[in-house]
């Protein structure tokens, strides 16, 4: 019987595990969010944040899932007269494309079958009609496990259409893969921290451009929760504009130094380590969802060839070992399972479950 006061070991798409020096910074005694104690902690995170995410620009500490900053990057930076393109290969970059139809913006859509990459060729073509003033994109499609070409797509977006606003969910990607968002030409940039940061859900850490926070300025009915305007001025004076979340805030702070002694170009080189260890173990059971190529770092979809009852396999290792993963998302639910491999899950650890799971396959 499931119990919250004894959760399993997560290797679930996220969260993901949180190891227990991690929630000891969650334990520390709270500040004041307007005093000076907390201003100390938010300047010294900022600023190990712009290391990690390779960013002179801004970066913005809110407190909300990552969800919130699919609104923020639309209603911020595209004008109700402007049309944004939304490309969709999954769940959660279909559901961008709702909510900026929820925002009352145009929106043209630009599909692929799930598991199928979003390519640079097919954004070109799109964007040739001149009439769009940003695209949305998905880094690490957590729905498939799929790994979209970014740095193919950025580098024609920088060529060829350099006015266009790029927005890109990075939720199960920031940190896990490589990043570098200057370099990238992006507008704005976010993921929630309860993925390859290892922290607690709760926080969503965004990278935006001078650019989109200029293009804010023309923009009405931003709101106020996340209006980019309130978050410079805040960050002006090392706040944010509403009462943040400080314990999330101060493992955020300790994640970065242990990053930032680690070097992301090592962190990046242990997630594909992992991924490559994960994959090797799928092709050889079963097969993999995604095409090779485009098969993330971070987490893996693995394809049910064999016809197993997922759900039995997972409830079995669950039960055995208080170790969870996960099934496929919506449709894809016992036609794949999910094996996340994250933040500060090591290798051995993943090892250890593939072994579990080959247990129960025999």
């Amino acid at each position: 019987m499931a119990d919250w006061k004894n959760p399993p070991r997560l290797f679930i798409p996220g969260p993901v595990e949180v190891k227990k020096d991690v929630l000891m910074q969650l334990a520390r005694p709270t500040l004041g969010h307007r005093g000076k104690e907390y201003a100390q902690l938010h300047s010294e995170t900022i600023d190990m944040l712009k290391k990690v995410l390779f960013t002179n620009q801004h970066v913005f500490l809110v407190t909300s899932s990552a969800s919130g900053m699919w609104e923020a990057a639309i209603r911020n930076c595209v004008g109700f007269d402007e049309t944004v393109l939304c490309t969709m290969c999954g769940a959660f970059s279909d559901k961008w494309a709702d909510v900026a139809k929820k925002c009352g913006r145009k929106v043209e859509e630009m599909k692929v079958e799930w598991g199928k990459p979003t390519l640079a060729k097919d954004i070109d073509k799109k964007l040739a009609s001149g009439k769009f003033a940003a695209v949305t994109l998905v880094y690490n499609e957590t729905s498939t496990g799929l790994m979209n070409p970014v740095q193919e797509i950025s580098d024609m977006l920088k060529k060829k259409y350099p006015d266009v606003l790029v927005f890109v969910d990075c939720v199960s990607a920031m940190v896990g893969l490589p990043m570098k968002f200057d370099e990238l030409g992006w507008d704005v940039a976010f993921a929630s921290v309860q993925k390859a940061f290892a922290i607690p859900p709760g926080l969503t850490i965004a990278a935006v451009s001078g650019r989109a926070v200029e293009k804010s300025k023309t923009v009405p009915g931003r709101g106020y929760y996340f209006d980019f305007q309130e978050f410079v001025k805040s960050n002006e004076k090392s706040q944010t504009p509403t009462t943040p979340a400080i314990p999330h805030i101060m493992a955020v702070n300790y994640q970065c130094t242990k990053l930032l002694k680690e070097g992301m170009e090592n962190v990046w080189k242990r997630h594909k380590a992992m991924g490559d260890c994960t994959r090797a173990w799928a092709k050889d059971r079963f097969g993999l969802f995604c095409e090779e190529q485009y098969a993330s770092n971070t987490l893996t979809t693995v394809k049910n060839t064999r016809g197993i009852v997922v759900g039995d396999v997972i409830k079995a290792v669950q039960q055995k070992h208080n170790t969870a993963f996960g099934n496929g998302y919506k449709d894809l639910k016992e036609k794949t399972f999910r094996i996340a491999h994250m933040g500060d899950i090591t290798i051995d650890e993943v090892k250890e479950l593939l072994g579990w799971i080959d247990a129960e396959l025999k």
